[in-house]
């Protein structure tokens, strides 16, 4: 009677241990066929790459098909922002709407269209602003991107290996945009085109002056050193340069800002302290002139302004 007992108990044992065994199997298999559809699909990028989920994807699809939408793309990329022109794009028409609709319920009937138009400027103004300010974060890298490659060309490795190396040394936006360029050289693409494609991405005339530096030493196929190794000193001088220039002209930049806040104040000043002063202001053709045309100056005096405050280093 031993025997059967423990013949059954060991074939038990065993189903067990192989059943237990297959569903591990069984899962791990399906862990990594999700990881894979995942990786494949681009519908599926919050589990696949922790990015979050695209919305408006037909609105965009719609959007990158004109040139504008094209243009929009461009624009965004540059400002490295997780958004895409589909999203941007209804953002900025729900924007308009509601400017739209309080700058007629708080003004006048006259002033929606306004503040429509006033939200457009203000959209595209701080795209540029933060693509504005990743060039500048990318000037202020490249010293160090020179240094970098220099040392990585001088310790015996290829162009292409240095810019990989760089990319996974640097930060953001050095560090996002160096991965770009290695991506696409891992995909073929000419180091010629790729660092072009960079230079259109981040124009600068410090970016301009190492790419150019880079694809005639690839061309030529000489050393690269001593000119990264000049290079830096020249960077490294011409940032601290930027930095002076722009301190002595904070004043200026301030001012330019402060002249429209001012004279839009005063319209809301004027109808806080007479209520209806706006409507009838610009209930005739006269008003409603004058209002577009001080507008209008308001415009030109914040390109005056901001036109005298840019200096090229």
């Amino acid at each position: 009677m031993t025997d059967p007992f423990w013949l059954t108990a060991g074939v038990t044992l065993l189903a067990c241990a192989l059943g237990i065994t297959g569903v591990q199997l069984y899962a791990s298999g399906a862990r990594r066929h999700a990881a894979l559809v995942a990786r494949l699909d681009e519908t599926n990028e919050p589990e696949a790459t922790g990015r979050r989920r695209r919305r408006f994807r037909g609105i965009d699809r719609r959007v990158r098909r004109t040139t504008l939408g094209r243009k929009l793309e461009l624009r965004i990329a540059a400002t490295g922002l997780d958004v895409t022109p589909g999203e941007f794009t209804v953002a900025l028409a729900a924007t308009v709407a509601v400017l739209w609709i309080v700058g007629q319920a708080a003004l006048s009937p006259f002033f929606g269209p306004i503040c429509g138009l006033l939200g457009i400027w203000v959209a595209m103004g701080f795209l540029n602003w933060q693509r504005q300010k990743r060039i500048e974060k990318f000037i202020n890298q490249l010293p160090e991107l020179s240094r970098i490659l220099a040392n990585a060309t001088q310790a015996g490795l290829a162009l292409r290996m240095a810019l990989s190396l760089a990319a996974d040394e640097l930060e953001a936006p050095a560090g996002d945009e160096l991965e770009k360029v290695a991506q696409q050289l891992a995909v073929g693409t000419s180091l010629d085109d790729a660092l072009g494609e960079l230079a259109e991405r981040l124009p600068s005339r410090e970016l301009v002056v190492l790419v150019t530096t880079l694809v005639l030493a690839n061309r030529a196929g000489g050393t690269v050193v001593s000119s990264l190794r000049n290079l830096t000193e020249t960077l490294e001088e011409r940032k601290e340069t930027r930095r002076e220039v722009r301190t002595q002209l904070s004043q200026v930049s301030m001012t330019a800002y402060a002249v429209p806040v001012i004279g839009v104040g005063s319209l809301l000043l004027i109808d806080n302290m007479q209520p209806g002063a706006l409507d009838r202001m610009t209930g005739s053709g006269t008003g409603q002139a004058a209002v577009i045309a001080a507008f209008a100056l308001y415009v030109v005096g914040f390109a005056v302004i901001r036109r005298f405050s840019k200096i090229d280093v």
